[in-house]
């Protein structure tokens, strides 16, 4: 049985940072996409940030685009998200899976729909 682990969500001010893991069980990362989504009540869950299966190559949605970077360490079968320059605009529940990666928006597609209880992050202004 395949889980996902979301941790590391939390209140902030805006400016501040936050990092964000997720830990993944029952299928190994190593060889997959990974993506960071983000879903605010009303709106449909996107994809933010997404980390190829080369693991070098890494997407980014616009809003997002310099101020969060996706890393991976695949013995550890873990994803991280940093985020900084936090804004309110952030403010999510934010969910990792694994992905297909797009240069385009959406930068990530869900490719199995594991999903995980995600973590909540608040920024606040």
């Amino acid at each position: 049985q395949v889980q996902v682990a979301e941790s590391g969500g939390g209140l902030v001010q805006a400016g501040g940072s936050l990092r964000l893991s997720c830990t993944t069980f029952g299928l190994p990362m190593d060889g997959y996409a990974m993506a960071w989504f983000r879903e605010v009540p009303g709106q449909e869950r996107e994809g933010i940030a997404c980390n190829g299966r080369s693991t070098t190559s890494t997407y980014y949605d616009d809003s997002v685009k310099g101020r969060f970077t996706i890393s991976r360490d695949n013995a550890k079968n873990t994803l991280y998200l940093q985020m900084n320059s936090l804004k309110p605009e952030d403010t999510a529940q934010y969910y990792c899976t694994y992905a297909s990666c797009s240069s385009s928006r959406p930068v990530a597609k869900s490719l199995f729909n594991y999903w995980g209880q995600g973590t909540q992050v608040t920024v606040s202004s």
